[in-house]
């Protein structure tokens, strides 16, 4: 299988490889959890996402830009996805008690049930996809990518 990472060679300077390589395994572990999500739950990832951080959320509860953010997606994004999920029964909008320019979204009970059935079978999946890694190289592998995330931070 052809990724981004084989585009690299020795030559190249390490921090290029290991971008590549982060993104590489980035890349076929949401390939493996959409197909997952898509065939044994008939839910995308997007919708997973958008249910887990409502699920999150105190209250349970976000305004539509708030969950934009959260989700790291344009508004537009957010509002088509949210559109569909409401269709399909998992989501309800209510107008916000506070501000009437803003739109609240929750789960519904069907959402809740759903999200709750799926989220422990996305964590097994992950397990499953780092099962042949050592369990202290996963933890030492957390901890280095928590410095690099303080370091990308650090540079915005």
């Amino acid at each position: 299988m052809v990724d981004c990472e084989t585009v690299a060679s020795q030559d190249d300077r390490l921090e290029l490889r290991t971008w590549l390589r982060l993104l590489a395994c980035c890349n076929l572990i949401e390939k493996e959890i959409r197909t997952r999500l898509r065939d044994e739950v008939g839910i995308t990832l997007p919708q997973f996402d958008l249910l887990a951080a409502l699920d999150r959320a105190e209250g349970g509860s976000l305004v539509m830009g708030e969950l934009s953010r959260r989700l790291m997606v344009t508004n537009g994004n957010v509002t088509a996805l949210v559109d569909r999920l409401v269709r399909d029964g998992l989501l309800e909008r209510q107008v916000s008690p506070t501000d009437r320019r803003a739109l609240v979204v929750r789960m519904t009970p069907r959402g809740r049930m759903v999200f709750e059935q799926v989220a422990p079978s996305h964590a097994d999946w992950l397990a499953d996809l780092m099962a042949g890694m050592n369990r202290e190289h996963v933890e030492c592998l957390y901890g280095h990518l928590a410095e690099l995330k303080a370091s990308l931070v650090a540079t915005q």
